[in-house]
């Protein structure tokens, strides 16, 4: 009796053990996607992907798709939410609809250079915190980098501050990027990244403020060949993950998915830099041409806006509370 025991239950071990291997051999597949192509935002997640597949020993297989493959910005971030994509990656103020305090790293004049908005974005308390928002709405923040300094392109060339009076100004969809256009007299009009060409090309808008390697991976110039380095704020990227998708893993993938997105935040840093830098030369190469301010005009410029984050984070407590943590990252990161 004891022998047939034995000899059931190593059927059973066997029975059991078969679809459990099938199963650990088949990857749990996440798709992430992005609006652009070719720049910090797809470099991030080649670099998530590959170092995701690594560290969960090929459990994970990451699927990437830039250049709006699944969808708008706003379409992904919905997918994200409904688990039916597992993530996304884009400029935080995409996400003012899920929370307000998306927006504050729109805030101008917060940043020395590059260096030190990198530092700021890294500081622990600050980067916990801001990749904390969403976790309520089904959305877990795992990376947050720099994408470049705040510029505008024009149809039309724009050496004076005056000069922006009136002109018509692609912007996201966020309050503190609607205000500092509107603090140098232009009007700000928010629209999907896919339509911002025609746009251009038809003269429904008269320039857009994003950054460098946005407007040379989209080839601007061939619709508004003047490129405005005003310099004046930072457009950064937030990679959020589906909450549900993530809290259906084991806690030792859960571990890797947040390594992952740290690592990759960090090691982005260098790419993002380069591609500003070489953004310029193949700006000009295109045909298009870089405009400076002159110091007094650029000091203008400075002065409307150095006030605009207070302005506008403090007419909401927890806005105001978030920007506050913020400014405190970048004193002590100086």
């Amino acid at each position: 009796m004891r022998q047939i025991i034995i000899a059931v239950l190593a059927l059973l071990a066997v029975a059991f053990a078969a679809p459990m291997q099938a199963s650990a051999q088949t990857p749990i597949v996440m798709k992430i996607g992005t609006a652009t192509i070719n720049d910090s935002q797809h470099e991030w997640m080649k670099k998530f992907a590959a170092i995701l597949e690594k560290e969960s020993n090929g459990r994970i297989k990451v699927e990437i798709y830039p250049a709006s493959q699944l969808g708008t910005s706003p379409r992904m971030i919905e997918q994200t939410q409904l688990n039916s994509i597992q993530g996304v990656v884009g400029p935080p103020e995409f996400l003012t609809g899920v929370d307000s305090r998306f927006s504050i790293l729109s805030a101008p004049s917060l940043f020395k250079d590059l260096a030190h908005a990198n530092r700021v974005l890294q500081d622990p308390e600050f980067n916990k915190a801001f990749l904390a928002l969403g976790a309520d709405k089904g959305l877990k923040g795992v990376g947050l980098f720099i994408s470049g300094p705040t510029v505008f392109v024009s149809r039309k060339p724009i050496r004076k501050l005056s000069e922006f009076e009136g002109q018509k100004m692609r912007v996201l969809a966020a309050p503190l990027q609607l205000e500092q256009v509107r603090a140098l007299k232009a009007s700000p009009i928010p629209m999907p990244l896919g339509e911002v060409l025609p746009a251009l090309q038809q003269g429904a808008l008269d320039g857009v403020m994003s950054c460098i390697p946005v407007f040379v991976a989209l080839k601007y110039s061939d619709a508004a060949k003047y490129l405005i380095e005003t310099n004046h704020g930072l457009i950064s990227v937030l990679s959020v993950i589906s909450k549900t998708w993530f809290d259906g893993l084991p806690k030792d993938l859960q571990d890797a998915v947040v390594r992952a997105g740290q690592q990759a935040s960090n090691d982005v840093y260098q790419f993002s830099v380069d591609d500003i830098n070489n953004g310029r030369e193949a700006w000009k190469k295109a045909g298009g041409e870089i405009v400076m301010l002159d110091p007094d005009e650029q000091k203008k410029l400075i002065s409307q806006l150095v006030a605009v984050g207070a302005r506008v984070t403090d007419k909401n407590a927890k806005d105001k509370t978030m920007f506050e943590l913020l400014q405190a990252a970048a004193n002590r990161t100086k």
